[in-house]
């Protein structure tokens, strides 16, 4: 393995929709990795697909990496010797590199259509042999040649891969070999002279000196033509000659033990953010789809998983992706912000869009004097809207079943005596306490009991934050105003 000062690793997505959760974890596991040895993270993007690829999902790559806490050393914004890090940038040189690999012999112009190909290939599986590119046009003539042009075909670029089988240690699974039967000739260059990932990929990891790939699982076949590609490059001069080691990270399943896709709703890492999931917490449960800090820990920071990560620790078994432990993790993480930290990232889900309140409503210090209870119950940042709305709406929200629920028979006449012992309470959260729990003495209920319709009264809802510490900070008016228009209601439905 590379000296710590030489590790290059590159994480290269292509700007084609929504980041997803699988990406993201090898974003993760890369940038771990180079940290870990202070090496170098590249950050390049494969946009070669004009088809495919756009401005918009380029941008949102760069912010998304940027939400996550992902630095890079080179890249996009940064720069770095081997730039551009856009392969859309490098067109040129992958056509000069074609070039040389065509003249060399490691790669040729292959003349064969599709329906040439399909019907081979057909005839191929018919026969139980291999369905890949079979090799026809890998030695034409020059006449041969000249006259599939003369018919106007336009060929595309083949690479030649080599009669022996190419072996590998790979970082997670393992010495790995294949046989030359099953990597058959493949095309690096299309009829209309744009470049192939195929190309493009190996080209630049040889030309940026990578030292370590490591990506999914769903790539492994297509390494040994890799690495017969960056041998070619070696040959023809590209890049300094070396050959990067590999690491398959394993699949991420999702339901019915498929492997999670991009059009999953629990992939796209834009809902992990519109949520307000915590980069921290999200990333640490990524860090255990495959690869734990210890057997009893699942929750660490990504300093400790930096201090600790080794590719060759990772599983290679398929990691489960159980948004339900997520969750739990992220809430750990929020309970252990600072509580100023925890305000601050709150900020976006009290305001427009997410808050349901008018922005003059918004009082920030009752939102501080009751944040640090909230702190203790939020899964998710988006949580804080529903906790502490009845604080600046003008009206507790109307939740139909909460209201059913705990507006039984006989709760107007416990709101009652409620009301009276409030109004005549000291306005704090122990006297609050005491006022509704000799209310519900009165009426053989205990206080959990004797509490719901109040709380729902004021709030609307039958579950949220601590009920006392909530009416002291909405004060004495307030809390009353609820009550007396809740108990107004009740006899409207009486009378109804």
């Amino acid at each position: 393995m590379a000296s710590a000062s030489d590790v290059r690793v590159r994480f290269c997505p292509s700007p084609t929709g929504n980041p997803h959760v699988g990406l993201v974890r090898t974003a993760l596991f890369n940038w771990a990795f180079a940290r870990h040895h202070g090496g170098t993270f590249v950050f390049r993007i494969e946009d070669t697909d004009a088809a495919r690829d756009s401005e918009e999902s380029y941008e949102q790559l760069l912010d998304s990496m940027r939400w996550l806490g992902f630095e890079w050393d080179e890249g996009p914004g940064v720069g770095g010797p081997h730039a551009p890090y856009r392969q859309s940038q490098r067109m040129d040189l992958y056509a000069d590199v074609a070039r040389r690999l065509l003249e060399a012999g490691h790669a040729y112009r292959c003349y064969c259509t599709t329906e040439e190909l399909e019907e081979r290939r057909e005839a191929a599986r018919k026969a139980g042999r291999p369905s890949g590119y079979d090799g026809k046009c890998r030695d034409l003539s020059d006449g041969q040649r000249a006259a599939y042009e003369a018919e106007g075909r336009t060929p595309i670029v083949r690479f030649r891969m080599p009669d022996t089988p190419i072996t590998f240690t790979d970082l997670v699974r393992g010495e790995l070999t294949f046989t030359p039967e099953n990597v058959p000739d493949y095309g690096i260059v299309r009829a209309n002279g744009a470049p192939l990932y195929t190309l493009v990929n190996p080209v630049d990891d040889a030309l940026m000196e990578i030292t370590h790939v490591l990506r999914g699982e769903d790539l492994l076949s297509s390494t040994p033509r890799q690495i017969a590609l960056y041998r070619a490059l070696a040959e023809i001069g590209v890049g300094n000659g070396s050959i990067p080691e590999f690491g398959h990270l394993p699949y991420v399943m999702g339901e019915g033990n498929k492997k999670l896709s991009k059009r999953d709703p629990q992939s796209s890492l834009n809902l992990y953010r519109e949520r307000g999931f915590l980069p921290e917490g999200l990333l640490n449960y990524l860090a255990l789809l495959g690869w734990s800090l210890a057997e009893d820990r699942d929750i660490f920071s990504m300093d400790e998983m930096v201090a600790a990560f080794e590719i060759g620790s990772v599983n290679a078994n398929p990691a489960r992706f159980d948004l339900k432990k997520c969750e739990a993790i992220n809430a750990t993480h929020i309970r252990e912000l600072d509580t100023k930290d925890f305000i601050a990232r709150c900020e976006p889900w009290l305001r427009a869009p997410h808050a349901p309140w008018a922005p003059e409503s918004f009082d920030r210090a009752a939102f501080e004097a009751l944040a640090p209870l909230a702190q203790t119950r939020l899964t998710v940042l988006s949580d804080i809207t529903a906790n502490v709305d009845f604080l600046f709406l003008a009206e507790p929200v109307e939740d139909e079943a909460s209201w059913n629920k705990a507006m039984k028979p006989g709760a107007d006449a416990l709101l009652r005596t409620a009301r009276t012992r409030l109004a005549e309470a000291e306005w704090s959260a122990e006297a609050l306490k005491e006022a509704v729990l000799a209310a519900g003495e009165e009426h053989g209920l205990k206080l959990g009991k004797a509490q719901a319709p109040v709380r729902v009264a004021v709030t609307g809802r039958t579950v949220g934050l601590p009920l006392f510490e909530s009416l002291e900070v909405l004060g004495r008016e307030r809390t009353l105003a609820r009550v007396d228009a809740a108990l107004a209601k009740l006899e409207a439905q009486a009378q109804a």
